[in-house]
Parts: C-alpha cells; sequence; structure tokens
C-alpha cells in the first residue's frame, strides 16, 4: 500500500472518532508505520500537523453543534474532548474569530475534512532517519489528559532533559550528512533540501510553535519558567535563517535563498561545522550553522529543566545571593604550582598582595582562578591559579602570573578575559557544598552554572570560559562562594 493510500485510511480513522480519545500511535497504525515517522510524512503532505487537522476538524464539527436548538457550550466542549469549558471557548474563539456565545449561522469557519485522490510514484527513498531520530515533543500525546498545570509543565520538562542527553549526537550525524560529498549530486539536490529545510528547520519550527502556545496556557499559573520564551525566540530566529554569528551571516543567506549554493563544499563546510560529542561540548575549529541550532536547541532545554535541577543539586547547603555583575577592567595576579597545596606557601602569596593595597580592586578577596587559556575542556588542560584581582595595569612582581580582564569581549581565544561573571554566595555543610560525586565538577560550580543556562544567560565557552572559587574568609577557610564568566 502506497502512502498516499495509507494516508487516506488515517484521515478516515480520525474523521471515524472525532469524538473519541484520538492516540497517535492509533492512528499510525493505519499507514502502518511509526507513530514519528507517519507525522512527518502528514505534515510533509499534508502540509499540517495531525493534531492540527483533529483541531480544525473538532472545532468546525463544534460550531455547528453550537447552531443546534438546545445546544449547552459545556457539553460541546466535552464531546469535543476538551477539558474545560475555558480552554475550549480559548481555542473555538481563536479558530472562528468569535466566542462559542456568540456563533451565527452562515458565519463560521469551516475546516472540511481531507479528501487524497492522487497516487505518487518514485521521487525520493532516501530514508528520513536525520529527522525522525531527534528526540521531539509530542505535546498532541496529552491533549484530553486530566492533567494539573504542574503536571503538565514537568512533563515537557523531562522531555527537556531527555532531549538534552540525544540531540547532540543527532546533529553531529547532520553535520557529517552535509559534509558528504557523495550524497551531494546534483540528482540528490532537491531531496536533501526536502530533508534539510522542509524536514529539520521546519520540524524544529513547529516544535518550537506547539511548546510556545502550550508553555503560554500554563503561564498564569506561574510554572513556567519565563527564560524558555526567550530561547524560542532566539531559536526561530536562527531557523528563519536571522543568525547572531556575523560570520555565519552571508552563508546562510544564501543558502536560504538558493539552496544550489549547497553544491559548494566550501558553502557546506559553513553550514556543518564541526561535530562536538555526545554531550555537545567538545571544542571545534569552524562552528558554523549546525552548532547554532545545537546551541539554541540546548538552551530552550536548560531553559525547561534546569532550575529543578539546580533545586535537586542543594544538598545539605543553599544558594543565599546570585547576582551578575558587570566589573570594569582588571588584573588578576598569582601564582600556579603544587607547592601552593601547602597553606603556609599560599598565605606568603597573599602577603605579598596585601602588601599592595594601593592596587587593591572592588572585588578584593582571595581567589582560586581556573581556565583553560581559552581551550575546550577536552583539549586544553585545567590550570589553578591562586591571586587575587587586581585595579587595571597593576605592576605585576617577580615570580607572579597576570591575566587582564577587560568588560567586553574582543573575539580572541583566552586573555584578555570578560570582566562579567555570574557571583554565588553559599551557605550550608562545607563538606556537601565542596562535594564532586554527582557534580559535573563539584557543587558550587555545578549550581552556580545550571542557575545560569536555566536563566538563558550566555556562557563564553571556550574562549573567554573561565571559574573561581572565592575565599570570603581568607584561603585557610573554605570557599563558600563563586565566580563564573558570563557575556552579559
Amino acid at each position: 500500500m502506497n502512502w498516499i493510500q495509507s494516508l487516506s485510511r488515517a484521515i478516515q480513522y480520525i474523521e471515524n472518532h472525532l469524538i473519541d480519545d484520538i492516540n497517535i500511535d492509533d492512528v499510525s497504525c493505519q499507514a502502518y508505520t511509526s507513530s514519528s515517522h507517519f507525522q512527518l510524512i502528514f505534515h510533509l503532505v499534508i502540509g499540517m500537523t495531525v493534531g492540527e487537522y483533529i483541531r480544525y476538524r473538532r472545532l468546525s464539527l463544534a460550531a455547528l453543534d453550537l447552531l443546534q436548538p438546545n445546544s449547552r457550550i459545556i457539553d460541546v466542549a466535552m464531546r469535543y474532548r476538551y477539558d474545560t469549558q475555558e480552554s475550549f471557548s480559548k481555542a473555538f474563539t481563536r479558530f472562528h474569530g468569535v466566542p462559542p456565545s456568540k456563533v451565527q449561522p452562515g458565519k463560521v469557519k469551516m475546516f472540511h475534512p481531507l479528501s487524497i485522490n492522487i497516487t505518487i510514484q518514485g521521487g525520493f527513498d532516501m530514508s528520513r532517519k536525520l529527522i525522525d531520530d531527534f528526540y521531539w515533543c509530542n505535546i498532541e500525546e496529552q491533549n484530553g489528559e486530566k492533567l494539573t498545570d504542574t503536571e503538565k509543565y514537568k512533563i515537557i520538562v523531562s522531555w527537556a532533559a531527555k532531549a538534552r542527553g540525544l540531540n547532540p549526537g543527532v546533529f553531529d550525524a547532520l553535520t557529517e550528512w552535509v559534509l558528504d560529498d557523495s550524497g551531494w549530486s546534483d540528482e540528490k539536490l532537491a531531496e536533501n533540501e526536502q530533508i534539510l529545510m522542509q524536514g529539520v528547520i521546519a520540524r524544529f519550527k513547529e516544535q518550537n510553535a506547539q511548546l510556545r502556545t502550550y508553555l503560554s496556557e500554563l503561564e498564569s499559573s506561574g510554572v513556567v519558567n519565563p527564560a524558555v520564551f526567550q530561547a524560542l525566540e532566539r531559536f526561530d530566529s536562527e531557523l528563519s535563517g536571522v543568525v547572531y554569528d556575523k560570520r555565519l551571516q552571508e552563508v546562510v543567506t544564501k543558502v536560504f535563498s538558493d539552496f544550489s549554493n549547497m553544491r559548494e563544499r566550501g558553502m557546506r563546510e559553513q553550514i556543518a561545522g564541526n561535530k562536538t560529542g555526545s554531550t555537545g561540548t567538545d571544542s571545534v575549529d569552524l562552528f558554523g550553522y549546525i552548532n547554532c541550532l545545537k546551541d539554541c536547541d540546548a538552551g530552550v532545554q536548560w531553559a525547561l529543566f534546569m532550575p529543578d535541577m539546580v533545586e535537586r543539586l542543594q544538598k545539605d547547603f543553599i544558594v543565599d545571593s546570585f547576582e551578575y555583575k558587570k566589573m570594569p577592567a582588571m588584573r588578576f595576579i598569582g601564582q600556579e604550582g603544587d607547592d601552593l597545596e601547602k597553606m603556609e606557601v599560599r598565605k606568603k602569596l597573599f602577603r605579598v598582595l596585601e602588601d599592595m593595597n594601593e592596587y587593591k580592586s572592588d572585588f578584593a578577596y582571595d581567589i582560586l582562578f581556573m581556565h583553560h587559556y581559552g581551550l575546550g575542556v577536552d583539549v586544553g588542560s585545567w590550570h589553578g591559579v591562586w591571586g587575587r584581582f587586581m585595579m587595571a595595569e597593576t605592576p605585576v612582581p617577580e615570580g607572579f602570573l597576570y591575566f587582564d580582564f577587560v568588560p567586553y569581549n574582543d573575539g580572541k581565544a583566552g586573555s584578555p578575559y570578560i570582566s562579567q561573571f555570574a557571583y554565588a554566595t553559599f551557605s550550608g555543610d562545607m563538606d556537601a557544598l565542596h562535594a564532586r560525586e554527582g557534580y559535573d565538577s563539584d557543587a558550587m560550580y555545578d549550581v552556580t552554572r545550571n542557575i545560569m543556562l536555566g536563566q538563558g544567560v550566555q556562557i563564553p565557552y571556550p574562549d573567554k570560559y573561565w571559574t573561581a572559587e572565592v575565599f570570603l574568609d581568607g584561603c585557610d577557610k573554605y570557599s563558600t562562594a563563586y565566580m563564573f564568566s558570563a557575556d552579559l
């Protein structure tokens, strides 16, 4: 059975069950395929999602039912599987332009059943596996479920956490596909445009639109992290070809205006970028458009699940304060070496800096400054430097290192670093506060970073990435504050 016949069967099944709970798995069974693959084909052929088709048909029939004598809005809402009269009224008004109470004969918007009367032969035979492998958020599966706003949001949060673990690898596969010269002959160009533009990019646009609508309906209950809407806006911009990275603006504009530009290997390299590994954090020599999309996808997911993660990470300690600081130009002066593990050596270092009181900065604490010289953690070794932030241009004592910090990003890897950062202070059990087990680095690092990710704040990784433990009571006591580089 070809896809046209299968889609016709699925549409007829939907029509026969519009007043029932419609499960996407049951619909896709009519096409003898998986639900994810069916939804993709349905969208490509019909031009809308399965959920949209069902919603349009139900709202059309609901209007006809409301025109019947003695019809009650609540009864019609329940018949067409809406949880409440309020949610039905909102959907009805958006579709028809008038509320259910004011529906009139001849003034309703009708969406009629689709009928497919052609058979498609030939065409593309390449698998859309690249599209199917992304962990898509299927909000439609929640329609009709009796859930609280909190429960609905938790389901979206759970999806986001799973997607963050799976999608980086699929983006890497997408990069490999774009760079595979054997798959970009003239004969395959149209098919590849379908996969990348009408497949991957269009599907992400669709998902973002569904998420925005769904989350907007939950927003009034206070469960939604507002940062997710900014992340969705940024993602939509990139998906539309309006990229934030100036280095990519020209090439992306060319490809979006004429996909045949993808014949050129150099053009595809800038679109593909480099692979970043299963966690999406490996270093890259070339940052491409797919890297941008990968980061935007991560941004949406971080905004959804990071706030909950931050709460779970705080075991026997709490965040007392959290803020972002934009400091003037500064100079960090200190020393690096194994002998600084000895307290007497460390104190001697800070006595030298204490004697330079006339150069003291507005952030005069004992610091363990950590960085990778502007390299990713997968290629650049960790460096820990004990010292203090001093005023810009402070003379450097003999035997000391220094790193300059400026209020702007000069676009180059490494020093000067950016004098902008998140600043968190903590209290509680000191052993718990400095625990490493169960954390990517340690408790203070993970919590500070994850708050930033949940708020959509840009971490300048790897070029200007640095962190620092702050010893508010001196280097001979526990550190109880943390600094994390930001590009504000």
